[in-house]
């Protein structure tokens, strides 16, 4: 093999992997405003939950405890550094191990992680955060919920946890939390170019029939339709 059929073969390869980002960034621009109606299911909306993004990573927060759901009895309060038992709610979200505790902010982002993270090459956690008060700004929206949907969401988040033989969430052992109020557990599927975080996020809002993008990556995309 000469060296020009070599380079015509770099070349068509660089092409496709540039048309595969091209597409790529096109369909996360142009998907994101595609809008998932939100579904009425004829009953009281008098559950609230929150979307909550701190720049990198969205979260659905609910009610600590209500009569349908107590997040305290399987997200234990003794496994967050604060240890305190009066938080009010919860925030739950799914993402890239690698990610949630080695990339606290972008600033700490390593090639390695990136490149781990996009391609199925590694594993993914439950970030969850307890919150004495949420409030409402640019990064936080209220949203009312009805029962019905508020058990769909619960499902929807608890089947993402890994679970041991006992059926409890598993625990994973790190001092890399964010603050004294947060732990990470195990989590079943794998983070990639094409299902972030965010992607998560904006599928548990569909799942509780709530306004969502077509499809996103980003935070943006879930965040835009709730202005």
């Amino acid at each position: 093999m000469n060296v020009k059929i070599v380079l015509i073969y770099i070349l068509k390869t660089l092409g496709v992997i540039v048309g595969i980002v091209a597409l790529y960034v096109v369909l996360a621009l142009v998907l994101p405003l595609i809008e998932v109606s939100a579904e009425d299911d004829g009953q009281p909306k008098d559950i609230p939950i929150y979307i909550y993004t701190n720049g990198v990573h969205t979260d659905i927060v609910m009610p600590v405890k209500n009569d349908l759901q107590d997040w305290g009895a399987k997200v234990p309060f003794s496994n967050t550094k604060s240890k305190r038992t009066d938080y009010n709610y919860i925030g739950i979200g799914w993402g890239d191990k690698g990610f949630y505790l080695d990339t606290p902010t972008w600033a700490d982002l390593k090639f390695s992680t990136a490149f781990n993270a996009a391609f199925w090459l590694s594993d993914s956690a439950m970030h969850c955060s307890y919150y004495k008060t949420m409030k409402e700004g640019d990064d936080c929206k209220m949203i009312m919920i009805s029962r019905d949907q508020y058990k769909k969401l619960v499902k929807f988040v608890e089947d993402k946890f890994d679970r041991d033989q006992n059926g409890n969430f598993i625990l994973i052992p790190t001092d890399a939390v964010y603050d004294v109020n947060d732990a990470f557990y195990d989590a079943k599927g794998k983070y990639s170019f094409l299902n972030t975080c965010n992607t998560w996020s904006n599928d548990a809002l569909k799942a509780a029939g709530q306004k969502a993008a077509l499809w996103t990556a980003s935070d943006f995309g879930i965040f835009r339709h709730y202005k």
